[in-house]
């Protein structure tokens, strides 16, 4: 077995990577740029090779670094996890001229499966059903616009080198077909140095299910049943889930020998994941082959009880893989959420910064968190703004979606915005839970965005109940500062009111075993049982027999109650000071609509108008650069432009003034 394997990739991957390395008694090197020197997978390898500045491009993309740093340190083997180098014909022929192993695919798979054009060709010729398209390379604007109208409206416009939601749009008209193109050329050659994209038939009504394979290069090809990665935000996979509430058996069975058909055709070796679109009667599609491991492979392990990455080690070590396709059992339901930095309710709008708070729940039967960050380490601006995936497991789908909500409440992040919120949301709606999923879910659940109303809590007086004993303990510790005069210690009152965002409930809080009963409005008492200690940020006990973990952060007087996604701000008065809270007047906040605000910190690629210009709502005036994706800023009503605050290529904070309207 090898020695020693540096892994060509930074983040949650990274450390997974270096996990199973550990348990498999392997030593590790850890590559980083200037804006990871202090990065988690750095800390956990044994060593570690600086090679560049933060831009991808001038470090992890940089071949040769990473071959040096394998001559420096000698690793005789590299894993890429996934992105950067991972599907790169290249960078596996420049480690094999080099004497070092690849784990994954050799060079003509990578070759074969990383062109989205000429797997397509490929799948077809291999027997494999294949989406209607054009797989030329297009040209330019006018010529993307012919060939869509030829195809028919909607069609998607890809990155033929893409991945990961980078250089997809989807278009339904002849000015978006243009703008697509042009976005999408534009992200391609960023992310993957290659602008060339296709265009190919929009399935309405999609489901995205994609099939994991395994194969050791010497006879055994398998397929490892299914992921259902539908929940999907402008083509980005948001949550998974292994297997597919969709497929029935004899499907699933179709399009796993499908997948395996095609890693026949190109001599596959090790994990890959071979992507299809199924449409309402279960007709599928061939969409790609990611000759790499996936983000969302957790699930298929929780559902097999397999370590993909060990199976791509012993592979590429030319191990032959000690399993039949009767072999690999369907245990159980698994899902994974995506933990990003971005504020959802600001149109999910990147956010960068310190984790000034990071405690994700613990590992278990039924949580596993991958991350590559911790409390005081930073999201940086130069990279893809995940901050774990939190997975869960169960006997069926209702347990696991159970666990998932329970781990979301616990999941504990200060610092930046992230995207629990909705995650908790998605969790709660009644569609997902019923399994009745298409890629457009999302676009049609939130069809007006995400905002905070679409997280009522189920149960305000649970929220109201907690606030009051928490106050109450407060209270009780008050009573027990020193220097109180004989005689004249302070009492504790037992009739408050709790003001949960802005509205009066009264209540009445008496001691109980364990906790308090909180009687909320005249109702009938409820039971709070907790062990809950002053300045812990996860409230745990028993509301009424019903288990909870509430976040409480406290806020000048008063406390933030984060449950089930739902925040409430609470605020606990004496009855007397109620009555003069209902006097004080409000606020108003001050005006900004005169000015266009950076919605996120990033960089201004580019400002579309000048001085005195007249716009029309919708209209384009700038983009912003932030994680690798551009984002159009448009008009929101007709508008004159009265002065233009900073140019193109100017970095920018979150609400910094771009342009003014007159």
């Amino acid at each position: 077995m090898f020695d020693k394997i540096l892994i060509a990739n930074r983040g949650e991957i990274a450390c997974r990577v270096i996990k199973t390395c550990r348990k498999m008694g392997i030593k590790t090197v850890a590559v980083y740029s200037d804006a990871d020197k202090d990065a988690l997978h750095v800390q956990m390898a044994d060593e570690a090779v600086h090679i560049g500045p933060p831009p991808s491009a001038q470090s992890y993309l940089l071949i040769d670094r990473i071959v040096d740093a394998c001559r420096a340190t000698g690793a005789q083997a590299v894993h890429p996890g996934y992105g950067f180098l991972s599907e790169r014909r290249a960078f596996q022929e420049a480690l094999a001229a080099a004497g070092v192993a690849f784990i994954g695919p050799d060079a003509h798979a990578i070759q074969a499966m990383g062109d989205k054009i000429e797997s397509k060709k490929l799948a077809k010729a291999a027997g494999v059903s294949t989406v209607p398209g054009y797989l030329g390379v297009i040209k330019d604007a006018e010529e993307a616009v012919t060939i869509a109208r030829d195809i028919g409206y909607p069609v998607m416009i890809k990155a033929s080198a893409g991945g990961g939601g980078k250089g997809m749009r989807l278009a339904w008209n002849d000015q978006e077909a243009r703008e697509g193109f042009t976005s999408a050329t534009n992200e391609a050659r960023s992310s993957f140095a290659d602008d060339r994209v296709f265009v190919e038939k929009f399935i309405e009504q999609p489901r995205h299910i994609e099939i994991q394979v395994l194969a050791d290069g010497q006879g055994t090809v398998l397929y490892l049943h299914e992921r259902e990665c539908s929940i999907q935000r402008r083509h980005q996979k948001v949550i998974e889930e292994a297997p597919s509430p969709f497929l029935d058996p004899e499907t699933r069975k179709a399009m796993g020998e499908q997948a395996c058909a095609l890693a026949r055709a190109v001599d596959y070796k090790s994990a890959g994941t071979v992507e299809f679109i199924v449409d309402a009667e279960r007709k599928f599609y061939f969409l790609e082959m990611n000759t790499r491991l996936q983000v969302e492979h957790p699930v298929t392990e929780l559902i097999t009880g397999l370590d993909l990455v060990e199976m791509m080690i012993r592979v590429a070590y030319g191990e032959k893989l000690p399993l039949r396709q009767e072999d690999i059992q369907l245990n159980g339901w698994a899902v994974e959420s995506r933990i990003y930095a971005e504020d959802p309710f600001r149109g999910f709008l990147p956010s960068t910064g310190r984790l000034t708070r990071y405690a994700p729940p613990a590992d278990s039967r039924h949580v596993r968190v991958d991350t590559g960050v911790y409390e005081g380490g930073e999201i940086s601006m130069f990279y893809d703004p995940m901050i774990a995936k939190l997975c869960s497991w169960g006997h069926d789908r209702n347990s696991a979606i159970a666990h998932m909500r329970g781990a979301l409440d616990e999941f504990h992040i200060r610092g930046l915005s992230h995207n629990i919120p909705f995650l908790a949301a998605l969790m709660a709606n009644r569609r997902f839970v019923e399994g009745r999923l298409t890629t457009n879910f999302i676009a049609e659940e939130f069809a007006d965005g995400f905002h905070a109303g679409d997280l009522p809590h189920d149960d305000p007086e649970l929220l109201v109940a907690v606030a009051a004993a928490v106050h109450r303990r407060i209270a009780e510790r008050d009573t027990l500062i020193s220097g109180q005069l004989p005689g004249h210690g302070a009492v504790v009152g037992e009739s408050w009111v709790v003001m949960l965002d802005g509205k009066p409930h009264p209540v009445v809080v008496r001691p109980a075993e364990k906790g308090y009963a909180v009687v909320v409005a005249g109702g009938e008492a409820i039971t709070v049982r907790t062990d809950w200690v002053i300045g812990q940020p996860l409230f745990r006990g028993v509301v009424n027999e019903r288990s909870v973990c509430i976040q409480i952060d406290r806020v000048g007087v008063g406390y933030r109650l984060l449950h089930a996604g739902a925040r409430a701000d609470a605020l606990v008065l004496t009855p007397p000071g109620a009555r003069l809270a209902a006097l004080m007047p409000h606020k108003a906040p001050p005006d900004m609509s005169r000015f266009l605000l950076s919605p996120m910190p990033g960089l201004l690629a580019s400002v579309a108008v000048s001085e005195g210009q007249e716009v029309k709502a919708g209209e384009a005036l700038a983009v912003v650069e932030a994680m690798k994706m551009e984002n159009m800023l448009r008009a929101e009503r007709d508008a004159t432009i009265a002065k233009i605050h900073t140019k193109p290529g100017s970095s920018l904070a979150v609400d910094q003034v771009i342009l003014e309207f007159a």
